[in-house]
């Protein structure tokens, strides 16, 4: 029923527009979504469209947020979000950072007061895709703790960057604790234990039990190193955009906190490599024999398999849990949108 990229697009844009989303935001937000299970991070994926729809409908994701400007140089732009869900707002900014970056050879754009954005390298395709990088970060429930502490207080901080390097480009994006947290909600929503150093237990110890992990913490990746990573990422959209620490943002995975926007920060950085060469020409060149020399030298680039899914045929595949379905199939009932049978397109009634 929902077993291609067109169809869960499809059915997660009307899902979102009949919970109050305007319909261009919804396409652009489903998108995004259904991109992190294409690129094999369903922890970002659809996994996720039952809690967005759940703070929609109790308010804490307004669906009527806008994007307003709070501050506008011409290379540095603030965006407040309005308490509203990141994707389509991240994806704005995102735009936005590599038309700046067309003017000045650099752009950074945040987005306060926003709501979780999905996988953060989705983002840096539009950097990507004119000839730019980008450097991304956002932040979120605080999940981990300090390096030798048993409090949380950061997020998973996670990092992402896009390299246009040719013929295929590099996408980085990574969770700066041991594992994302969304991958945590999987493992306990299939009923599976978790491998030993992901979690700890909201007592400060090392748990396998996926539920103990989300009322617990998660350990930094590469312990000290890991914890520092994280604590730069949080300074910058935690600290410096806001208006919300970790410490203080509401839980996702928590339906008594639904009511309660969670008003993380973004951060794009795009950058146009051609003007930071010293030679003044050959940027794209080096980066291109780069990342030629991985595969030389037989490892594999990052994110290399990661295409865009306007790059993919409309009837590709789409692996989906049980559960998942389930609960989308649930929301459709519950906001009266029909999956027509005979084409597996959804339409409102």
């Amino acid at each position: 029923m929902i077993d291609t990229a067109e169809a869960a697009v499809a059915l997660a844009t009307d899902l979102l527009a009949a919970a109050g989303l305007d319909r261009t935001r919804a396409a652009t937000t489903a998108e995004c979504i259904v991109q992190a299970d294409l690129w094999g991070i369903g922890s970002h994926g659809l996994l996720r469209l039952p809690y967005y729809l759940e703070r929609m409908q109790a308010g804490g994701y307004p669906p009527e947020a806008d994007l307003v400007t709070v501050s506008d140089t011409g290379p540095v732009v603030a965006l407040d979000g309005g308490g509203g869900l990141g994707h389509w707002q991240l994806w704005r900014a995102a735009e936005l950072a590599a038309e700046r970056c067309a003017t000045y050879g650099v752009a950074a754009v945040s987005v306060g007061n926003s709501g979780h954005c999905g996988a953060l390298g989705i983002y840096t395709r539009a950097a990507i895709d004119t000839g730019y990088i980008a450097l991304t970060f956002s932040n979120g429930p605080a999940v981990m703790p300090p390096w030798g502490g048993n409090k949380p207080l950061l997020s998973t901080s996670p990092i992402a960057a896009g390299i246009p390097s040719r013929p295929t480009p590099a996408i980085i994006d990574l969770a700066t604790s041991a594992v994302a947290r969304g991958k945590i909600a999987a493992h306990a929503q299939n009923g599976d234990q978790l491998p030993d150093g992901w979690a700890l237990d909201a007592h400060g110890e090392p748990t396998t039990d996926p539920q103990a992990a989300l009322r617990g913490m998660l350990s930094p990746l590469g312990g000290a190193k890991g914890f520092a990573l994280a604590f730069l990422v949080e300074a910058l959209a935690g600290g410096a955009v806001g208006p919300h620490l970790s410490v203080d943002v509401p839980d996702m995975f928590d339906d008594s906190d639904a009511k309660h926007p969670q008003r993380i920060g973004h951060l794009i950085v795009t950058v146009d490599p051609a003007r930071l060469g010293s030679s003044g020409n050959g940027a794209q060149e080096r980066i291109d024999r780069l990342a030629n020399l991985v595969g030389e030298h037989g490892g594999r680039l990052p994110g290399a398999r990661r295409s865009a899914i306007g790059d993919l045929p409309a009837n590709t595949p789409l692996a989906l849990g049980t559960t998942t379905v389930d609960q989308l199939i649930g929301w459709a009932g519950r906001l009266g949108v029909v999956i027509a049978p005979s084409t597996d397109q959804p339409v409102m009634s």
